[in-house]
């Protein structure tokens, strides 16, 4: 699911619909007046603002999904193996070869691989076969009004009334995601304004029916979040037993040159281009996978902030593009989602901001805990385990 926004999007968006904004929470049918008020402000028609809210809705399926996430609270090996099946790699294939002129124009043109792009199409709604049958503007306003998260979702409300402006959007009838994201792709209302492409030349961009739209849209939005072209995002690697462990992990970054002279070698292949400034990744600490991730991979965390789900996005990339099954290891035992929440409060007793408590080992918890390693003396590979909760 696609949760994070550009910030060129954001900014743009915020601009104007933050600057008098309707506070979250308090009766559905208020919070609606003023979004409509806040938009008569933003210089919208009333016809815009009246066919565009007049069927919306307060969604309570839509604040459950929100609300039961905890899929993302598995571990990388675990989630890796529920996501990536053999099917859906047989059917990356088959989709590879049958929109191949199109995923070679857009790695001429954009320098996207069609790899990442697979990925993506697969992992967001199994190459368009499910795309959600959530009311779009129902979860964006429900979403706006809940005091969760408005900041993120009110922008989005006025990119949606934009889209409808120009006849690209119908509030009762689009359909997609919880969240509000559209199409095989799923991209939120505010990344089509920017980023929506005809791909096939018809004259529109129709994400939900068209691969080609979608998938140039969606190496559009990855071009715009800064992905750059003909570089690796993601590789495995074999690490030596000796390596300094608190060097490890994404704020950590040293040349290929310098990691392939510290004994990292590529597990299949060769490393990246030697100059290329990249981070030794232990999803499950030293004893589990090991990758590099070079500036691609954190690209991938604008289009979702889930740690493990950008991970398992990034190696099913590459498998996707030819890459072997890793390597497994034999990590330690990690700590369940009781134990991660009592790991994470006590970090926040410690002075760290992780986020919140929410059983989840994301980036700012695993940087805390290799910080607390440190402190401890525990080898500083960011794997929680039942050993560093007890020294807590």
């Amino acid at each position: 699911m696609r949760l994070a926004i550009s910030i060129a999007t954001t900014l743009a968006l915020a601009t104007g619909a933050q600057a008098q904004s309707v506070p979250c929470g308090g009766p559905f049918g208020d919070f609606v007046a003023g979004l409509k008020r806040q938009a008569a402000r933003q210089g919208y028609s009333d016809r815009a603002i009246d066919g565009f809210f007049r069927t919306v809705r307060h969604d309570p399926r839509t604040i459950r999904a929100d609300r039961a996430q905890g899929v993302f609270q598995l571990d990388f090996l675990a989630f890796s193996r529920r996501i990536i099946s053999q099917n859906r790699i047989e059917n990356g294939q088959r989709n590879s070869r049958k929109w191949d002129g199109v995923f070679d124009a857009i790695e001429r043109q954009l320098g996207v691989p069609r790899g990442v792009l697979l990925a993506f199409w697969a992992l967001e709604t199994d190459y368009g076969q499910v795309q959600g049958d959530f009311n779009t503007a129902n979860s964006l306003v429900t979403l706006a009004h809940d005091c969760r998260r408005p900041e993120l979702f009110r922008p989005q409300v006025f990119a949606a009334l934009e889209l409808y402006e120009r006849g690209d959007f119908d509030p009762a009838e689009t359909t997609g995601a919880w969240a509000g994201e559209i199409g095989m792709v799923q991209m939120l209302p505010g990344d089509i304004l920017e980023h929506g492409t005809d791909g096939d030349g018809d004259g529109h961009v129709r994400l939900k029916t068209s691969a080609p739209d979608a998938l140039v849209s969606g190496a559009q939005m990855l071009r715009g979040m800064g992905w750059r072209a003909n570089e690796p995002w993601l590789q495995e690697v074999v690490i030596p037993r000796d390596l300094d462990w608190a060097e490890t992990g994404l704020d950590h970054r040293k040349s290929v040159a310098d990691w392939a002279r510290l004994g990292v070698r590529a597990r299949n292949g060769t490393l990246g281009p030697a100059g290329l400034p990249a981070s030794v990744l232990l999803p499950m600490g030293r004893k589990g996978p090991a990758f590099l991730a070079y500036p691609n991979f954190r690209v991938f965390f604008e289009w979702n902030r889930s740690f493990v789900y950008v991970t398992t996005a990034a190696y099913f990339a590459t498998r996707l593009s030819g890459a072997p099954v890793y390597d497994p290891g034999t990590p330690d035992p990690g700590l369940d989602g009781a134990q991660m929440k009592a790991l994470q409060r006590k970090l926040i007793a410690h002075g760290y901001d992780v986020g919140g408590v929410d059983g989840i080992l994301g980036e700012r918890t695993r940087a805390a805990v290799q910080r607390e390693q440190i402190r401890l003396g525990l080898p500083a590979d960011s794997w929680p385990t039942l050993d560093l909760l007890n020294r807590l």
